[in-house]
């Protein structure tokens, strides 16, 4: 099995984390994650925060709370109500140390190619599906406040 070398890039906020400091305005003095009312760390149902925060994502901003994968449709619905809410978190760094992205938008160059980017354009897009709009609203379900003032175009990469 390979490496992926992925170069990304994303319209939205850089959230940091994983093992390494929270981009947040209340996060702690050593960059810790702030409490939320909605995510705890060693809960019992083994969720990270990925996982929690797109579970609070669908309930708050689409207001998908099925838990029953096993239910007939239950996947249509999800994925109807994923388009909704039509942002996503992104991860970057390494698959073993992740940091995260809040996003609207990503482009990924995968290792080998190159991919043409048409700013023009792509801002047009954003600009019409109302793509900071869309960010402000996940990150005020979510109660998150980034030290980055707004969304931005942001260039990483992905090891892993």
């Amino acid at each position: 099995m390979g490496t992926s070398t992925n170069a990304m890039l994303v319209y939205g906020y850089h959230l940091g984390g994983g093992d390494g400091e929270w981009l947040l305005q209340d996060a702690g003095e050593y960059g810790e994650l702030p409490t939320l009312d909605w995510y705890t760390p060693d809960s019992e149902d083994g969720d990270d925060f990925i996982t929690a925060a797109e579970k609070r994502l669908l309930a708050q901003l689409a207001d998908f709370t099925e838990t029953d994968w096993q239910a007939d449709g239950y996947f249509d619905r999800e994925r109807a109500a994923k388009a909704r809410v039509s942002v996503e978190f992104e991860s970057h760094c390494s698959g073993e140390y992740p940091m995260y992205l809040l996003a609207a938008k990503r482009i990924t160059a995968y290792r080998g190619e190159a991919e043409e980017i048409d700013f023009p354009a792509l801002q047009a897009e954003l600009e019409q599906d109302g793509a900071d709009a869309k960010l402000r609203a996940a990150l005020d379900a979510l109660g998150l406040r980034p030290t980055q003032e707004r969304p931005r175009w942001l260039l990483c990469s992905y090891w892993g």
